[in-house]
């Protein structure tokens, strides 16, 4: 009668073990899917600040207008000798699709580029000033990489220039 308590209990303790494996490689998961979703994140930054400066070369290098297709990057045909702004069409790393989703510029032309996916973005704050508007968006494709001249962002990494001569000290308080 002991021996048969005591297959009952290492029983127990087997599937008690196999539990804890399980939420373990659950939680490993979870973490490598939050991992992987940064990391395609900070990619759809990459690819799309490189699409942004792409078209503001292209816009700034003839005359002041935007690229009608997204291949006028690759190779512009204004130019007499070989002008390239991008070396590649990257794809959307959040969808994988070559397919961007377009900004139309008033021209016709396209001043932008922003994901078609409808995820929920991982990262919600300390963006970049370009980027800055990305803190309140909802989803990827409200995350908008655009060209638009004479727009006050700085460059990312940029900082605002202090002031050449100091403030004058405010008057003091009049005594009641």
């Amino acid at each position: 009668m002991k021996r048969r308590a005591c297959r009952g209990f290492t029983y127990l303790t087997a599937i008690f073990v196999v539990a804890l494996m399980g939420a373990g490689y659950a939680k490993i998961g979870e973490m490598w899917q939050t991992s992987s979703g940064r990391e395609k994140e900070a990619q759809l930054m990459y690819v799309g600040n490189q699409y942004r400066r792409a078209i503001e070369r292209y816009y700034l290098s003839g005359p002041k207008r935007y690229p009608t297709t997204l291949e006028d990057l690759l190779k512009d045909a204004r130019q007499p000798d070989t002008q390239r702004y991008l070396r590649q069409l990257y794809p959307d790393p959040i969808t994988g699709s070559a397919q961007w989703a377009i900004v139309k510029a008033p021209d016709g032309g396209i001043m932008g580029v922003y994901s078609r996916s409808e995820a929920e973005p991982i990262k919600k704050a300390n963006f970049k000033l370009p980027e800055r508007d990305f803190e309140v968006a909802k989803t990827y494709a409200d995350w908008k990489f655009i060209y638009a001249p004479g727009a006050t962002a700085a460059a990312p990494g940029a900082t605002a220039a202090a002031p050449s001569t100091p403030a004058a000290p405010a008057p003091p308080a009049a005594k009641p």
